[in-house]
């Protein structure tokens, strides 16, 4: 035995069982994560449920368990009609159940208010709507579909003008409060100038107002009946119909083309719903955006800082005083970093430029306040002592020989830093970046403090001039999977958005580290050094 334990062998077997284990459990996250994510875009069956009491019930099968109350087996029914029920699900013993069946013109509705509906279509309300006479009433719905589709076309088009008429209303506004500050009297004629303007403007906004609402209150008149499993009738007007599905008459690639346009959706539209529904568009440009000005913050800052500390800085007490400062704020509680930003980039900064530049403005705030811009700087901050760190370790692994060499060839110290050693240490560098960038996209708790909200009404990068508002509050992914899972009224309705916004989080941290990494191993064939 002594003999087999200095071989090595028992180590060898032990790191490689750490090793499985490790990548077990991680392939086991991602593999719920993902299998869950997935799943929730396809179209389930409609089960019509007869019970023994007499009732009946419509909906959708999530999950089997045992009863804890008589050890028998229930099941979990999505019943959805929220405002009917006043709940999404229902728990059926399946001793129960007299009776199941796949009616083929059971209906699913995705409303964009109160959830789901299921049940069956009666007939459709709309004046002016040209039908045949022998058509459906599946084929009237559709039919009535497509117009209020085409009128709400017509409305978008109407309320973008309204959205422009505002966005100038609002900068004719702001001139008008900068030149009220700089004084009255010297700028009555420019002051009486923009506010017949702005007054046009909004003249012209009111018009435009009045027509979208003679248009929508027309659209709204276009109705359709429905019937729930328990007899009960609902008018639901159609424009409250985001997509309208009969999973039970579907084939497999009807199915496959909805799950399509349910990926499109997610990925493309606007939350709905209390974020619970939806697209998830909005946190998915926040979270993308707020991760590259970070890394544009970080990554300069900490390869200077690195360089200085590795090539210039005397090793004293002070330099020796930096680097275990710097080592020790990678231990520190992000919570923590986020109250720093909150009182020195919002309140500080933020509050000092709103006080040189905006002062007309105050006391709203408009730097002053959380914003994309100090979110990413506080996650710079809390990212770079990373980079500072597998910067100074790439620098150190270069060969002294080639430093020498370098220098002997007549090179001075600032030639032989930006042409021999950064370029042998990048694939080092791009190592810190790519795991600050992985800390940055997963960290919630600092940004809840400085910049991100539940629904951002604007995107923080626009067609508006200066098309870059780094003022402006914006959601994220991270944020989004707390505020859906954990402060929805509704969770269990809720948890198939957390494994689906899971997921993309995932796969955006995924996406940008394989990015990197491909950029690194690039950059290591060309410049091979003894550590990165």
């Amino acid at each position: 035995m002594k003999k087999f334990w200095k071989t090595g062998e028992p180590y060898v077997l032990a790191t490689g069982s750490a090793l499985a284990i490790v990548l077990v459990m991680t392939f086991s996250l991602v593999g719920v994560v993902v299998f869950n994510g997935l799943g929730y875009f396809w179209p389930k069956e409609l089960v019509r449920l007869e019970l023994q009491d007499g009732s009946a019930a419509l909906g959708q099968i999530m999950r089997h368990e045992k009863n804890p109350t008589d050890g028998g087996r229930r099941l979990q029914l999505k019943v959805a009609n929220r405002d009917v029920f006043g709940q999404d699900f229902r728990w059926i013993d399946e001793k129960d159940i007299t009776r199941r069946t796949l009616p083929a013109d059971a209906i699913l509705l995705e409303r964009r208010e109160h959830g789901n509906y299921f049940g069956f279509l009666k007939g459709v309300t709309a004046e002016g709507l040209e039908v045949p006479a022998a058509a459906t009433p599946q084929q009237t719905l559709e039919r009535a579909l497509n117009l209020v589709a085409d009128k709400n076309r017509a409305t978008l088009a109407v309320k973008k003008q309204m959205s422009d008429l505002n966005t100038r209303a609002e900068r004719l506004r702001l001139k008008l409060l900068k030149l009220e500050y700089r004084g009255k009297e010297q700028n009555s004629a420019a002051i009486g100038e923009l506010t017949a303007e702005r007054e046009k403007a909004m003249a012209e906004f009111d018009r435009l107002n009045q027509q979208a609402t003679a248009a929508q209150a027309e659209i709204s008149s276009i109705s359709a009946t429905f019937e729930d499993a328990a007899g009960g009738s609902k008018e639901i007007a159609l424009a409250e119909i985001v997509a309208q599905q009969r999973p039970n008459s579907m084939s497999f690639f009807a199915k496959c083309g909805a799950y399509l346009e349910r990926v499109r959706e997610l990925l493309l539209d606007d939350p709905r719903e209390s974020n619970t529904e939806g697209g998830l568009f909005p946190a998915i440009f926040g979270t993308v955006m707020m991760v590259l000005l970070m890394s544009v913050f970080s990554l300069p800052f900490g390869v200077v800082a690195a360089i200085y500390l590795r090539e210039y800085a005397r090793d004293g007490l002070l330099t020796r005083a930096v680097r275990i400062a710097v080592n020790n704020l990678a231990g520190v509680p992000s919570i923590v970093y986020g109250v720093f930003g909150l009182g020195f980039f919002v309140y500080g900064i933020g509050g000092s430029i709103d006080s040189l530049f905006f002062p007309e403005r105050l006391p709203t705030p408009t730097f002053g306040t959380g914003g994309i811009l100090w979110s990413s700087l506080t996650l710079a901050l809390l990212t770079v002592p990373v980079v500072i760190v597998a910067t100074e370790e790439s620098l150190a692994s270069v060969p002294k020989g080639i430093r020498e060499g370098s220098l002997a060839l007549g090179a001075t110290k600032f030639q032989t830093l930006t042409k021999i050693l950064l370029p042998m240490a990048t694939p080092g560098i791009m190592t810190g970046l790519i795991l600050s960038m992985a800390r940055a996209a997963g960290e919630v708790a600092p940004l809840m403090i400085v910049g991100v909200v539940k629904l951002a009404p604007s995107l923080p990068f626009d067609g508006n001039f200066p098309f870059f508002h780094m003022d402006r509050k914006f959601m994220h992914l991270g944020f989004h999977i707390y505020d859906v899972g954990f402060q929805s009224p509704n969770v269990e309705a809720a948890k198939p958005m957390v494994f689906v916004t899971t997921m993309l989080l995932l796969a955006i941290v995924i996406v940008a580290s394989s990015t990197a990494i491909y950029l690194r191993n690039r950059m290591r064939r060309k410049y091979t050094t003894s550590t990165f």
